[in-house]
Protein backbone atom coordinates (compact mmCIF):
# COMPACT_ATOMS: atom_id res chain seq x y z
CA UNK A 1 0.00 0.00 0.00
CA UNK A 2 2.84 2.42 0.78
CA UNK A 3 4.50 1.91 -2.60
CA UNK A 4 1.39 2.15 -4.78
CA UNK A 5 1.12 5.97 -4.78
CA UNK A 6 4.65 6.34 -6.18
CA UNK A 7 4.39 3.84 -9.04
CA UNK A 8 1.95 5.74 -11.26
CA UNK A 9 3.98 8.95 -10.85
CA UNK A 10 6.47 8.41 -13.68
CA UNK A 11 3.93 7.11 -16.22
CA UNK A 12 1.71 10.06 -15.30
CA UNK A 13 4.48 12.54 -16.04
CA UNK A 14 5.31 10.74 -19.27
CA UNK A 15 1.65 10.84 -20.27
CA UNK A 16 1.39 14.53 -19.52
CA UNK A 17 4.52 15.16 -21.58
CA UNK A 18 3.07 13.28 -24.56
CA UNK A 19 -0.11 15.34 -24.29
CA UNK A 20 1.91 18.53 -23.89
CA UNK A 21 3.93 17.84 -27.04
CA UNK A 22 0.72 17.12 -28.99
CA UNK A 23 -1.00 20.31 -27.80
CA UNK A 24 2.05 22.47 -28.44
CA UNK A 25 2.42 20.94 -31.89
CA UNK A 26 -1.19 21.77 -32.73
CA UNK A 27 -0.72 25.37 -31.64
CA UNK A 28 2.51 25.56 -33.64
CA UNK A 29 0.74 24.44 -36.80
CA UNK A 30 -2.06 27.01 -36.59
CA UNK A 31 0.15 29.75 -35.15
CA UNK A 32 2.73 29.04 -37.84
CA UNK A 33 0.12 29.68 -40.50
CA UNK A 34 -0.64 33.07 -38.96
CA UNK A 35 2.99 34.09 -38.69
CA UNK A 36 3.90 32.92 -42.20
CA UNK A 37 0.90 34.48 -43.95
CA UNK A 38 1.59 37.88 -42.40
CA UNK A 39 5.34 37.59 -42.90
CA UNK A 40 5.01 36.72 -46.58
CA UNK A 41 3.47 40.07 -47.50
CA UNK A 42 4.29 42.51 -44.70
CA UNK A 43 7.38 44.12 -46.23
CA UNK A 44 5.78 44.27 -49.67
CA UNK A 45 2.55 45.83 -48.33
CA UNK A 46 4.49 48.43 -46.36
CA UNK A 47 6.54 49.18 -49.47
CA UNK A 48 3.40 49.70 -51.55
CA UNK A 49 1.81 51.96 -48.93
CA UNK A 50 4.94 54.00 -48.18
CA UNK A 51 6.80 53.87 -51.51
CA UNK A 52 10.08 53.52 -49.60
CA UNK A 53 12.53 50.62 -49.56
CA UNK A 54 13.97 51.68 -46.23
CA UNK A 55 10.51 51.88 -44.67
CA UNK A 56 9.64 48.44 -46.07
CA UNK A 57 12.46 46.98 -44.00
CA UNK A 58 10.65 48.24 -40.90
CA UNK A 59 7.93 45.64 -41.48
CA UNK A 60 10.26 42.84 -40.45
CA UNK A 61 11.63 45.06 -37.70
CA UNK A 62 8.13 45.63 -36.30
CA UNK A 63 7.26 41.94 -36.00
CA UNK A 64 10.64 41.03 -34.53
CA UNK A 65 10.44 43.97 -32.14
CA UNK A 66 6.96 42.87 -31.12
CA UNK A 67 8.23 39.38 -30.37
CA UNK A 68 10.99 40.95 -28.26
CA UNK A 69 8.62 43.25 -26.37
CA UNK A 70 6.27 40.39 -25.55
CA UNK A 71 9.03 37.96 -24.52
CA UNK A 72 9.46 39.28 -20.99
CA UNK A 73 5.76 39.75 -20.14
CA UNK A 74 5.09 36.24 -21.43
CA UNK A 75 7.99 34.89 -19.34
CA UNK A 76 6.75 36.71 -16.24
CA UNK A 77 3.21 35.43 -16.72
CA UNK A 78 4.57 31.92 -17.30
CA UNK A 79 6.70 32.16 -14.16
CA UNK A 80 3.70 33.06 -12.05
CA UNK A 81 0.84 31.17 -13.69
CA UNK A 82 2.42 28.53 -15.92
CA UNK A 83 3.06 28.10 -19.63
CA UNK A 84 -0.65 28.22 -20.57
CA UNK A 85 -1.03 31.80 -19.35
CA UNK A 86 2.17 32.99 -21.04
CA UNK A 87 1.42 31.41 -24.41
CA UNK A 88 -2.19 32.63 -24.26
CA UNK A 89 -0.97 36.21 -23.85
CA UNK A 90 1.21 36.03 -26.97
CA UNK A 91 -1.44 34.57 -29.26
CA UNK A 92 -4.06 37.06 -28.03
CA UNK A 93 -1.68 39.91 -28.86
CA UNK A 94 -1.08 38.48 -32.35
CA UNK A 95 -4.82 38.18 -32.97
CA UNK A 96 -5.30 41.82 -32.00
CA UNK A 97 -2.39 42.90 -34.20
CA UNK A 98 -3.87 41.18 -37.25
CA UNK A 99 -7.17 43.01 -36.80
CA UNK A 100 -5.31 46.33 -36.51
CA UNK A 101 -3.36 45.46 -39.67
CA UNK A 102 -6.59 44.84 -41.60
CA UNK A 103 -7.83 48.27 -40.51
CA UNK A 104 -4.50 49.92 -41.42
CA UNK A 105 -4.52 48.46 -44.94
CA UNK A 106 -8.14 49.49 -45.38
CA UNK A 107 -7.35 53.13 -44.60
CA UNK A 108 -3.92 52.96 -46.34
CA UNK A 109 -1.92 53.92 -43.23
CA UNK A 110 1.54 52.38 -43.15
CA UNK A 111 2.35 53.75 -39.64
CA UNK A 112 -0.76 52.02 -38.24
CA UNK A 113 0.19 48.88 -40.13
CA UNK A 114 3.62 48.90 -38.50
CA UNK A 115 1.93 49.28 -35.11
CA UNK A 116 -0.28 46.29 -35.87
CA UNK A 117 2.72 44.27 -36.98
CA UNK A 118 4.36 44.88 -33.60
CA UNK A 119 1.47 43.00 -31.97
CA UNK A 120 1.51 40.38 -34.73
CA UNK A 121 5.02 39.64 -33.48
CA UNK A 122 3.29 38.04 -30.51
CA UNK A 123 2.66 35.04 -32.74
CA UNK A 124 6.39 34.59 -33.21
CA UNK A 125 6.91 35.09 -29.47
CA UNK A 126 4.36 32.37 -28.76
CA UNK A 127 5.81 29.93 -31.26
CA UNK A 128 9.29 30.53 -29.87
CA UNK A 129 8.16 30.18 -26.24
CA UNK A 130 6.38 26.92 -27.08
CA UNK A 131 9.74 25.25 -27.69
CA UNK A 132 10.76 25.89 -24.09
CA UNK A 133 7.44 24.53 -22.86
CA UNK A 134 8.40 21.22 -24.46
CA UNK A 135 11.46 20.87 -22.18
CA UNK A 136 9.78 21.32 -18.78
CA UNK A 137 8.95 17.61 -18.41
CA UNK A 138 11.49 16.11 -20.83
CA UNK A 139 13.77 13.36 -19.40
CA UNK A 140 17.47 14.14 -18.98
CA UNK A 141 19.31 14.04 -22.30
CA UNK A 142 16.11 14.43 -24.35
CA UNK A 143 15.58 18.20 -24.22
CA UNK A 144 16.78 18.87 -27.78
CA UNK A 145 14.71 16.04 -29.24
CA UNK A 146 11.48 17.07 -27.51
CA UNK A 147 12.09 20.72 -28.27
CA UNK A 148 12.79 19.92 -31.91
CA UNK A 149 9.52 18.01 -32.29
CA UNK A 150 7.56 21.14 -31.40
CA UNK A 151 9.74 23.23 -33.72
CA UNK A 152 9.17 20.67 -36.48
CA UNK A 153 5.39 20.88 -36.04
CA UNK A 154 5.55 24.48 -37.25
CA UNK A 155 6.61 23.12 -40.66
CA UNK A 156 3.06 22.42 -41.77
CA UNK A 157 1.66 25.85 -41.01
CA UNK A 158 4.77 27.82 -41.83
CA UNK A 159 5.39 26.22 -45.21
CA UNK A 160 1.73 26.41 -46.20
CA UNK A 161 1.35 29.97 -44.94
CA UNK A 162 3.13 31.95 -47.68
CA UNK A 163 1.34 29.95 -50.37
CA UNK A 164 -2.00 30.75 -48.73
CA UNK A 165 -1.36 34.50 -49.03
CA UNK A 166 -2.60 34.84 -52.61
CA UNK A 167 -5.78 32.70 -52.13
CA UNK A 168 -6.53 34.50 -48.86
CA UNK A 169 -6.14 37.82 -50.65
CA UNK A 170 -8.58 36.75 -53.35
CA UNK A 171 -11.07 35.48 -50.79
CA UNK A 172 -10.76 38.71 -48.82
CA UNK A 173 -11.51 40.76 -51.93
CA UNK A 174 -14.56 38.57 -52.64
CA UNK A 175 -15.76 39.24 -49.08
CA UNK A 176 -15.38 43.01 -49.49
CA UNK A 177 -11.91 43.60 -48.03
CA UNK A 178 -9.40 45.81 -49.81
CA UNK A 179 -6.50 44.10 -51.64
CA UNK A 180 -3.80 42.59 -49.35
CA UNK A 181 -6.05 42.80 -46.26
CA UNK A 182 -7.38 39.25 -46.69
CA UNK A 183 -4.15 37.48 -45.63
CA UNK A 184 -4.10 39.37 -42.33
CA UNK A 185 -7.75 38.52 -41.67
CA UNK A 186 -6.89 34.87 -42.35
CA UNK A 187 -3.92 35.13 -39.97
CA UNK A 188 -6.26 36.48 -37.27
CA UNK A 189 -8.37 33.33 -37.54
CA UNK A 190 -5.24 31.17 -37.31
CA UNK A 191 -4.08 32.87 -34.11
CA UNK A 192 -7.57 32.55 -32.62
CA UNK A 193 -7.43 28.78 -33.17
CA UNK A 194 -3.93 28.58 -31.64
CA UNK A 195 -5.16 30.51 -28.60
CA UNK A 196 -8.09 28.11 -28.18
CA UNK A 197 -5.83 25.05 -28.45
CA UNK A 198 -3.50 26.34 -25.73
CA UNK A 199 -6.18 27.49 -23.29
CA UNK A 200 -8.22 24.29 -23.58
CA UNK A 201 -5.56 21.67 -24.20
CA UNK A 202 -2.53 22.60 -22.08
CA UNK A 203 -3.87 21.04 -18.87
CA UNK A 204 -2.15 20.18 -16.60
CA UNK A 205 0.39 22.91 -17.13
CA UNK A 206 3.86 21.39 -17.78
CA UNK A 207 5.84 24.05 -15.92
CA UNK A 208 3.58 23.93 -12.86
CA UNK A 209 3.82 20.13 -12.79
CA UNK A 210 7.60 20.15 -13.26
CA UNK A 211 8.01 22.55 -10.35
CA UNK A 212 5.74 20.46 -8.18
CA UNK A 213 7.88 17.40 -8.81
CA UNK A 214 11.13 19.29 -8.23
CA UNK A 215 9.85 20.96 -5.05
CA UNK A 216 10.59 24.51 -6.26
CA UNK A 217 7.07 25.90 -6.64
CA UNK A 218 7.41 28.43 -3.83
CA UNK A 219 10.71 29.99 -4.95
CA UNK A 220 9.89 29.88 -8.64
CA UNK A 221 7.25 32.61 -8.51
CA UNK A 222 9.59 34.90 -6.64
CA UNK A 223 12.42 34.29 -9.08
CA UNK A 224 10.23 35.08 -12.08
CA UNK A 225 9.40 38.61 -10.88
CA UNK A 226 12.66 40.22 -11.89
CA UNK A 227 14.99 39.93 -14.82
CA UNK A 228 17.92 40.44 -12.47
CA UNK A 229 17.73 36.73 -11.64
CA UNK A 230 18.22 35.95 -15.31
CA UNK A 231 21.30 38.18 -15.57
CA UNK A 232 22.74 36.67 -12.38
CA UNK A 233 22.18 33.18 -13.72
CA UNK A 234 23.80 33.99 -17.06
CA UNK A 235 26.84 35.52 -15.36
CA UNK A 236 27.29 32.34 -13.36
CA UNK A 237 26.67 29.93 -16.26
CA UNK A 238 29.10 30.02 -19.23
CA UNK A 239 27.09 27.40 -21.15
CA UNK A 240 23.96 29.53 -20.92
CA UNK A 241 25.84 32.60 -22.19
CA UNK A 242 27.22 30.71 -25.18
CA UNK A 243 23.78 29.31 -25.98
CA UNK A 244 22.20 32.76 -25.79
CA UNK A 245 24.82 34.26 -28.12
CA UNK A 246 24.39 31.47 -30.68
CA UNK A 247 20.59 31.85 -30.64
CA UNK A 248 20.77 35.63 -31.04
CA UNK A 249 23.29 35.56 -33.90
CA UNK A 250 21.48 32.77 -35.74
CA UNK A 251 18.18 34.63 -35.53
CA UNK A 252 19.73 37.96 -36.53
CA UNK A 253 21.36 36.45 -39.61
CA UNK A 254 18.19 34.64 -40.66
CA UNK A 255 15.78 37.54 -40.15
CA UNK A 256 18.07 40.11 -41.79
CA UNK A 257 18.49 38.18 -45.05
CA UNK A 258 14.98 36.76 -45.17
CA UNK A 259 13.20 40.07 -44.51
CA UNK A 260 14.83 41.78 -47.51
CA UNK A 261 14.60 38.85 -49.93
CA UNK A 262 10.97 39.52 -51.00
CA UNK A 263 11.80 43.12 -51.89
CA UNK A 264 14.97 41.99 -53.70
CA UNK A 265 13.07 39.39 -55.72
CA UNK A 266 10.25 41.85 -56.44
CA UNK A 267 12.76 44.30 -57.94
CA UNK A 268 14.03 41.49 -60.15
CA UNK A 269 10.52 40.99 -61.50
CA UNK A 270 9.53 37.87 -59.53
CA UNK A 271 5.79 37.31 -59.18
CA UNK A 272 4.02 36.93 -55.82
CA UNK A 273 3.68 33.17 -56.35
CA UNK A 274 7.46 32.84 -56.90
CA UNK A 275 8.23 34.91 -53.81
CA UNK A 276 5.81 32.76 -51.81
CA UNK A 277 7.49 29.57 -53.06
CA UNK A 278 10.97 30.83 -52.15
CA UNK A 279 9.81 31.73 -48.64
CA UNK A 280 8.06 28.37 -48.27
CA UNK A 281 11.27 26.51 -49.12
CA UNK A 282 13.18 28.73 -46.71
CA UNK A 283 10.72 27.97 -43.94
CA UNK A 284 10.93 24.26 -44.80
CA UNK A 285 14.68 24.53 -44.24
CA UNK A 286 14.00 26.09 -40.86
CA UNK A 287 11.72 23.33 -39.60
CA UNK A 288 11.77 20.08 -41.61
CA UNK A 289 15.16 18.85 -40.37
CA UNK A 290 14.73 20.04 -36.78
CA UNK A 291 14.10 16.51 -35.34
CA UNK A 292 17.38 15.35 -36.92
CA UNK A 293 19.12 18.44 -35.54
CA UNK A 294 17.69 17.69 -32.07
CA UNK A 295 18.78 14.04 -32.20
CA UNK A 296 22.31 14.99 -33.25
CA UNK A 297 22.50 17.67 -30.55
CA UNK A 298 21.49 15.19 -27.83
CA UNK A 299 23.83 12.49 -29.13
CA UNK A 300 26.95 14.44 -30.17
CA UNK A 301 26.62 17.59 -28.09
CA UNK A 302 25.07 21.00 -28.51
CA UNK A 303 28.26 22.95 -29.21
CA UNK A 304 29.28 21.10 -32.41
CA UNK A 305 25.76 21.67 -33.78
CA UNK A 306 26.02 25.38 -32.97
CA UNK A 307 29.31 25.64 -34.87
CA UNK A 308 27.79 23.71 -37.79
CA UNK A 309 24.89 26.17 -37.78
CA UNK A 310 27.24 29.12 -38.17
CA UNK A 311 28.97 27.39 -41.10
CA UNK A 312 25.61 26.84 -42.82
CA UNK A 313 24.63 30.47 -42.27
CA UNK A 314 27.90 31.56 -43.85
CA UNK A 315 27.22 29.36 -46.89
CA UNK A 316 23.68 30.78 -47.11
CA UNK A 317 24.81 34.40 -47.00
CA UNK A 318 27.44 33.68 -49.66
CA UNK A 319 25.00 31.94 -52.01
CA UNK A 320 22.20 34.50 -51.73
CA UNK A 321 24.49 37.51 -51.74
CA UNK A 322 26.44 36.49 -54.84
CA UNK A 323 23.41 35.51 -56.94
CA UNK A 324 23.30 37.55 -60.11
CA UNK A 325 20.25 39.13 -61.64
CA UNK A 326 17.34 36.74 -62.23
CA UNK A 327 19.16 33.89 -60.43
CA UNK A 328 16.15 32.93 -58.34
CA UNK A 329 17.40 29.34 -58.01
CA UNK A 330 20.61 30.40 -56.30
CA UNK A 331 18.76 32.75 -53.96
CA UNK A 332 16.38 29.91 -53.11
CA UNK A 333 19.26 27.55 -52.31
CA UNK A 334 20.76 30.22 -50.07
CA UNK A 335 17.45 30.71 -48.29
CA UNK A 336 17.08 26.97 -47.67
CA UNK A 337 20.56 26.80 -46.10
CA UNK A 338 19.70 29.93 -44.13
CA UNK A 339 16.77 28.06 -42.63
CA UNK A 340 18.79 24.95 -41.75
CA UNK A 341 21.52 27.06 -40.12
CA UNK A 342 18.88 28.86 -38.06
CA UNK A 343 17.44 25.49 -36.99
CA UNK A 344 20.84 24.36 -35.71
CA UNK A 345 21.27 27.54 -33.71
CA UNK A 346 17.76 27.57 -32.29
CA UNK A 347 17.35 23.89 -31.42
CA UNK A 348 20.83 23.23 -30.03
CA UNK A 349 21.08 26.65 -28.39
CA UNK A 350 17.65 26.46 -26.72
CA UNK A 351 18.28 22.95 -25.40
CA UNK A 352 21.71 23.98 -24.12
CA UNK A 353 20.20 27.00 -22.39
CA UNK A 354 17.42 24.99 -20.73
CA UNK A 355 19.67 22.17 -19.55
CA UNK A 356 22.22 24.54 -18.03
CA UNK A 357 19.71 26.48 -15.89
CA UNK A 358 17.75 25.29 -12.83
CA UNK A 359 14.00 25.06 -13.37
CA UNK A 360 13.14 27.87 -10.94
CA UNK A 361 15.15 30.29 -13.08
CA UNK A 362 14.20 28.98 -16.51
CA UNK A 363 11.23 31.25 -17.40
CA UNK A 364 13.22 34.40 -16.63
CA UNK A 365 16.34 33.23 -18.47
CA UNK A 366 14.34 31.94 -21.41
CA UNK A 367 12.39 35.20 -21.59
CA UNK A 368 15.60 37.21 -21.54
CA UNK A 369 17.00 34.97 -24.28
CA UNK A 370 13.99 35.59 -26.52
CA UNK A 371 14.10 39.31 -25.73
CA UNK A 372 17.77 39.65 -26.72
CA UNK A 373 17.34 37.37 -29.73
CA UNK A 374 14.50 39.46 -31.10
CA UNK A 375 16.07 42.82 -30.27
CA UNK A 376 19.14 41.70 -32.21
CA UNK A 377 16.90 40.50 -35.01
CA UNK A 378 14.98 43.80 -35.09
CA UNK A 379 18.24 45.72 -35.20
CA UNK A 380 19.40 43.44 -37.98
CA UNK A 381 16.36 44.19 -40.12
CA UNK A 382 16.84 47.94 -39.68
CA UNK A 383 20.47 47.65 -40.73
CA UNK A 384 19.54 45.24 -43.53
CA UNK A 385 17.01 47.70 -44.98
CA UNK A 386 19.57 50.49 -44.85
CA UNK A 387 22.29 48.34 -46.45
CA UNK A 388 20.06 47.15 -49.30
CA UNK A 389 18.64 50.64 -49.85
CA UNK A 390 22.02 52.40 -49.86
CA UNK A 391 24.26 49.66 -51.25
CA UNK A 392 22.98 46.26 -52.37
CA UNK A 393 21.54 42.90 -51.38
CA UNK A 394 24.99 41.41 -52.04
CA UNK A 395 26.56 43.71 -49.45
CA UNK A 396 24.00 42.48 -46.92
CA UNK A 397 25.21 38.94 -47.56
CA UNK A 398 28.81 40.02 -46.97
CA UNK A 399 28.00 41.66 -43.62
CA UNK A 400 25.97 38.68 -42.40
CA UNK A 401 28.71 36.28 -43.52
CA UNK A 402 31.32 38.17 -41.51
CA UNK A 403 29.11 38.15 -38.40
CA UNK A 404 28.45 34.40 -38.38
CA UNK A 405 32.10 33.59 -39.18
CA UNK A 406 33.34 35.52 -36.16
CA UNK A 407 30.69 33.91 -33.93
CA UNK A 408 31.46 30.39 -35.17
CA UNK A 409 35.19 30.82 -34.53
CA UNK A 410 34.51 32.19 -31.05
CA UNK A 411 32.24 29.25 -30.17
CA UNK A 412 34.80 26.75 -31.42
CA UNK A 413 37.61 28.37 -29.42
CA UNK A 414 35.52 28.57 -26.25
CA UNK A 415 34.57 24.93 -26.65
CA UNK A 416 38.21 23.92 -26.94
CA UNK A 417 39.05 25.80 -23.77
CA UNK A 418 36.48 23.70 -21.89
CA UNK A 419 34.83 26.77 -20.32
CA UNK A 420 31.24 25.74 -20.95
CA UNK A 421 30.35 23.80 -17.85
CA UNK A 422 27.01 24.73 -16.31
CA UNK A 423 26.93 26.47 -12.98
CA UNK A 424 26.70 24.18 -10.01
Amino acid sequence: MTTSPTKPETPSVEGVQRRTLAVLSGAQITGGVGVAVGLALSSLVVFKLSGSEAVSGLAGTATVLGAAILALPAAKVSGKGGRRAGLGLTYLAALTGCLISVLAITIASWPLLLAGLVLVGGGSAGNLAARYSATDLSPPGHAARHLSLVVWAATIGSVAGPNLAAPADGLGIDLGLVPTAGPFAFAAISFAVALLIIMVGLRPDPLVLARRHSGTAASAAAGSRTIRDAWDTLRATPAARMALLAIAVSHTAMVSVMSMTPVHLHHEGAHLEVIGLVLSLHIAGMFVLSPLVGWIADKLGKLPVLVLGMALLLAAATLAGTAGEHHVGQVTAGLVLLGVGWSCGLVAGSAMLSESVAIERRPAVQGLSDLLMNVCGATGTIVAGAIVGALSYGMLGLVVGAMVTITGLWLALRGRSGRIAPAA
